[in-house]
């Protein structure tokens, strides 16, 4: 084996895109470089550094030592995006609070999904905020505090209202003359609050249906 080889060698494994087989390296270098001398000679002067010479299902490639694997992650945040389904409920909820379940589906048509709900729940943009003075006792909903912060909103007073929605292009100018929009910062009289330390059982869980949303029948 000479340093000529075990240098073109280093050279190949380096540039390569993937790993190489011993086969592959002969056809490169010819018949008469002693690839399997090169390889050994290689592993050994590479051994112990940060990048090492292993063998992967019979091919050879430079890699990271195992015990530096660490610094080679990263962390990273990535923002979850909100379905339609749930841009809608959330909206529902922060012009509607205190709202059940029932009153969001009566808002939008259709029927909400677990998994919507479950989502809102879960990012902590709203909370089971109470239950309703009704028969059943429906559990209410309502928005957080990390649901205003996540929208630069110092309160809900500052929710858009109805000139903005307008000029933003979200209500069309043919609104009945009747029509306003809810103001969620007005103090609810018939629900009881969730203490927020209570053990209560999530209902929510065990009362939704699927998890796509459908049509009522």
């Amino acid at each position: 084996m000479s340093a000529a080889d075990e240098r073109a060698l280093e050279a190949l494994l380096f540039a390569a895109a993937g790993p190489l087989s011993a086969a592959e390296l002969v056809e490169r270098l010819g018949p008469d470089a002693d690839v399997g001398g090169a390889l050994m000679a290689l592993k050994a002067r590479y051994e112990g550094r940060g990048v090492e010479l292993v063998c992967v299902a019979d091919r050879w490639r430079f890699q990271t030592a195992a015990d530096l694997a660490h610094l080679m992650t990263e962390a990273r945040e990535e923002p979850r995006r909100l379905s339609k389904a749930a841009q809608e409920t959330l909206a529902i909820i922060a012009y509607h609070q205190p709202v059940t379940r029932a009153e969001i589906e009566s808002v939008r048509g259709v029927q909400a999904s677990k998994g919507t709900l479950d989502v809102l729940l879960e990012l902590g943009l709203v909370r089971m905020r109470g239950r309703r003075r009704t028969p059943g006792r429906p559990v209410t909903y309502g928005t957080t505090d990390a649901f205003l912060e996540h929208y630069g909103l110092a309160s809900l007073v500052d929710l858009p209202g109805m000139a903005e929605m307008k000029a933003a292009g979200l209500l069309g100018l043919d609104l009945p003359s009747d029509f306003s929009v809810p103001d969620p910062s007005a103090a609810a009289a018939d629900e009881d609050l969730i203490a927020l330390d209570s053990d209560a059982p999530e209902f929510h869980t065990d009362f939704l249906g699927g998890d796509e949303d459908s049509q009522p029948s």
